[in-house]
């Protein structure tokens, strides 16, 4: 067996994994972890950022592509075993909507789908957002909407109907994020409230720990974790 077969071979046994918004500072993260956690990578990313991922281009897989091109992503992701979201809400064209349709029409109806959002998304209500949080989120939305650049509703529309799926989802509620060397892997609470969250911060490398961690994690199915730094 000739190197280049052998490597092959050993490709074809890693668990694959598709990262959709890969060219962005978290889904480069998304990249590194997954690699050291020995999977198998294709990164899906708009065609004018692709010179963001020439760290990693001769070692994974890179599409060029947008996340909410339904008729690519079904292509991409036929024989995936999970994909990894990073959904952003950019525009006023129900981007983040687009793109959750197209990763649940496209990926196989076994794969494990992980999503990125903030702690202003509630699944049930239930959580206890801070006035600072419930200002920014108010002003920050109104401001983004009056300037056609973001539309944080379109968020939460894409987050109902990951919730609504039947799919084998989790959609990670990160606090405030920061740079810096890991912290090591986040804690998590059921609602944004709860006392062991409270400090609301979070390195973005730990972040993306966290989501490639709950790829094998079964407690965290159809769960909305919200998620802090380990240190307080």
């Amino acid at each position: 067996m000739t190197a280049s077969s052998h490597g092959e071979r050993s490709n074809r046994s890693k668990k694959h994994i598709a990262i959709v918004g890969a060219s962005g500072k978290l889904g480069r993260y998304l990249i590194e972890e997954s690699l050291q956690q020995g999977y198998r990578v294709t990164a899906i990313c708009r065609p004018q950022s692709i010179a963001k991922l020439w760290l990693w281009e001769e070692i994974i897989d890179i599409i060029p592509s947008y996340s909410d091109d339904q008729e690519i992503l079904a292509k991409v992701l036929e024989d995936v075993d999970v994909v990894l979201t990073v959904m952003v809400c950019w525009g006023m064209k129900g981007y983040a909507t687009n793109t959750v349709e197209a990763v649940l029409k496209g990926a196989p109806e076994s794969a494990r789908l992980i999503f990125s959002s903030g702690w202003h998304i509630s699944r049930d209500g239930l959580d206890k957002y801070p006035l600072s949080l419930r200002c920014f989120v108010r002003v920050f939305g109104a401001v983004a909407r009056c300037l056609r650049i973001a539309d944080i509703r379109d968020q939460e529309r894409a987050a109902r109907r990951i919730f609504e799926s039947g799919r084998r989802w989790t959609l990670v509620r990160a606090s405030d994020l920061e740079e810096g060397e890991s912290e090591g892997m986040p804690i998590w609470a059921e609602h944004v409230g709860d006392a062991r969250i409270q400090h609301n911060r979070l390195r973005r490398m730990d972040f993306a720990k966290f989501m490639v961690a709950a790829i094998n994690d079964k407690t965290l199915l159809q769960k909305a974790p919200a998620i802090a730094s380990a240190r307080v």
